[in-house]
């Protein structure tokens, strides 16, 4: 098909899709509120429907009172059911679909159901927007002149009891039209491919010779694709290889912690990036402005949004409320209800708002990702701000990183332990130190106060992890490639000990 008859059809699309974005961005309360109700409405008759009367809830308040807030464990047993084939328990339509998430705090699998209804309009429909929101920032993109490689953590789809169980990208992969393949590289054999070594390196042989205008995945495991491309073809540049590029879509991970490395060998200042929030459970969010780190939360995906904040989570105060409640700057743990049966579920990720008119987010970390020992309530955003304040002033670059507790023992105060793999080390480990404890200082008032004179933490203890420690340990897990991420911020010693064990 032509290019200007693409570029099109994309724009005639684009400009449909724009007046629904626009109802939502005008009434985005009213409109949550009646997904909720269509929700509700559609559910009535399933058991999970029967059970809490959906038929009788009318309003926000009742649907608060009347449900309790759950986590995979409470909802664990009935996916089970409805794995192996049972229907109308907690969705009306049959879920033939799971996707199998290990997540990052919990070694056992979880299987997210996954709906006809969440996969074309909330999955697909997201992946619409994105192309939506770049083609109008970005009116003389030449984005359909090429190919779109995607890296996906697929593994082959199993199928038993007449139900489908894999990663995420594997059920999208299976279920794309027949003519998405051809806008895309690798092959859908090659992106299902399950050893994730000899995939990484068949994605480079099938790719280097393709004209690739954007690229697609989570930020760690493209960078290593980028790598060996490079490596492959002795080239310093990606765009000696894809001189057409222009954007990368990326999610899954915080993008600070890898800037610097991608702006390396994407030496262009127009080169775009393009965040998203997604997960197995739904797409949520979208990077609706050039050259911004906010993300517009997507209200008309089928999820209904309720939030916690982070100060009273899991206490007998806890607070739980929805989108129409919420304030600028606080740290809220993300409940969703999803027109695949998940009904007020907790995702165990924090976010905060950026803007309320229209409602645009950041990504804070994890509910079970933060340092909270001593009070000094560390997340993810605080220790990636840090990093990467310090990498730019000590001309370093990072890999990976995780960071513990150092508990007190008798007259011995607190710390923070950190295992760091660097890229480009410091040339003054001392001085990458004091930079660290100073930067998160200015970040984090709680450690901050914790820190002072060594009231309760004393300074960070920090460890040189060797090349590729968490690539082994992830490996190790069997968990190369695709969503599977390092844990960052533990309460806990266990991911620490089990790296510094390794790290000879």
């Amino acid at each position: 098909m032509p290019i200007p008859l693409v570029n099109s059809i994309a724009s005639w699309f684009l400009k449909k899709r724009f007046h629904q974005i626009e109802l939502f961005l005008k009434y985005p309360n009213e409109v949550q509120n009646e997904l909720l109700q269509d929700l509700l409405t559609r559910a009535k008759d399933t058991e999970i429907g029967r059970t809490y009367d959906f038929a009788s809830i009318n309003n926000y308040k009742t649907f608060a009172d009347r449900l309790p807030i759950t986590n995979y464990e409470d909802n664990q047993a009935n996916i089970e059911r409805s794995r192996l084939g049972e229907n109308n328990i907690f969705w009306p339509t049959p879920i033939k679909w799971f996707a199998k998430s290990s997540g990052t705090t919990n070694a056992k699998s979880k299987f997210i159901p996954v709906s006809y209804e969440s996969l074309e309009d909330c999955h697909y429909a997201a992946s619409k927007d994105l192309l939506c929101m770049y083609l109008n920032n970005n009116e003389n993109s030449q984005l359909f002149t090429g190919k779109s490689l995607r890296l996906g953590g697929s593994k082959e789809l199993y199928r038993e009891n007449g139900t489908a169980f894999g990663d995420l990208s594997a059920i999208l992969i299976d279920n794309m039209p027949f003519w998405a393949e051809y806008s895309s590289t690798p092959s859908n054999k090659v992106s299902l491919m399950s050893d994730w070594e000899h995939k990484m390196q068949a994605i480079v042989n099938e790719t280097i010779n393709e004209n690739v205008t954007s690229l697609a995945g989570v930020p760690s495991w493209m960078l290593v694709l980028m790598n060996n491309v490079l490596e492959t073809t002795n080239k310093q540049s990606i765009f000696d290889i894809w001189p057409n590029l222009e954007v990368y879509f990326h999610g899954g991970v915080s993008f600070l912690p890898y800037v610097d490395q991608y702006k390396a060998i994407l030496p262009r200042k127009d080169f775009r990036y393009y965040e998203i929030y997604n997960a197995s459970e739904g797409f949520f969010a979208i990077q609706d402005q050039n050259s911004s780190s906010e993300l517009l939360l997507m209200l008309d995906y089928g999820i209904f949004y309720e939030f916690i904040p982070m100060e009273d989570y899991g206490t007998p105060e806890q607070r739980i409320i929805p989108l129409a409640e919420v304030e600028m700057h606080i740290n809220y743990a993300m409940v969703i209800t999803t027109n695949a049966g998940l009904w007020r579920y907790k995702i165990g990720d924090t976010i905060r708002f950026t803007s309320l008119h229209p409602y645009r987010i950041k990504v804070s970390g994890r509910t079970k990702h933060h340092i909270n020992v001593f009070g000094e309530e560390l997340i993810i955003e605080n220790a990636e701000d840090a990093l990467k304040k310090v990498c730019r002033k000590t001309n370093s670059q990072i890999v990976e990183y995780t960071a513990a507790p150092i508990f007190m023992n008798g007259k011995d105060k607190g710390a923070h332990e950190w295992l760091i793999e660097f890229k480009t080390p410091p040339e003054d480990m001392v001085q990458f130190n004091t930079l660290l404890d100073d930067a998160l200082k200015s970040l984090n008032s709680d450690y901050e106060a914790k820190r002072f004179n060594n009231l309760t933490l004393n300074s960070p203890k920090i460890h040189i992890a060797r090349h590729q420690l968490f690539y082994d340990w992830l490996k190790e897990q069997d968990k190369l490639g695709g969503q599977h991420k390092v844990p960052r911020l533990s309460n806990t010693r266990n991911y620490l000990d089990a790296l510094l064990k390794m790290n000879v």
